[in-house]
């Protein structure tokens, strides 16, 4: 099995940031618009369509609020295992860190998940700074 661990840095809120990672059913407006192109809910899970095409049914695991963390499983092809979380730490001064971690089967999908991963941090980072600046006083 193969665990994919990454992290960046945002400046920008913890409480902003994850808010906008539990909005489990804004993915393509609020963290990660462009990466997603649309997020369509049902009891339990949420059907994510990429910007690449790919689309996957995503059963949400779990919520927790007190941890800032979200888990979900993708339960179809193409593969056998799919296992993520993401959550967000306070690095005080308005910054955090996320980290989003895989476990998969199979292991040849490994890097394609690890690209992919790394270009959803990297629109998280973009819109979530962007959305703090926008949120500033001394931006107004």
């Amino acid at each position: 099995m193969s665990s994919i661990r990454k992290e960046i840095s945002i400046n920008a809120s913890p409480e902003s940031v994850w808010d906008a990672l539990r909005d489990v059913g804004a993915l393509h407006t609020r963290l990660v618009p462009g990466f997603v192109t649309d997020t369509r809910l049902e009891p339990g899970a949420r059907t994510v369509t990429f910007g690449n095409g790919q689309v996957v049914r995503e059963l949400i695991v779990d919520l927790n609020e007190t941890d800032r963390r979200l888990v979900w499983a993708v339960v179809d092809g193409p593969f056998q295992h799919y296992n993520a979380s993401a959550q967000v730490f306070d690095e005080g001064q308005a910054r955090c860190r996320f980290v989003w971690i895989a476990d998969l089967l199979p292991d040849g999908l490994a890097n394609d998940v690890a690209t992919m991963m790394e270009q959803g941090l990297s629109v998280i980072k973009r819109t979530m700074e962007a959305s703090a600046v926008r949120a500033s006083p001394t931006s107004r």
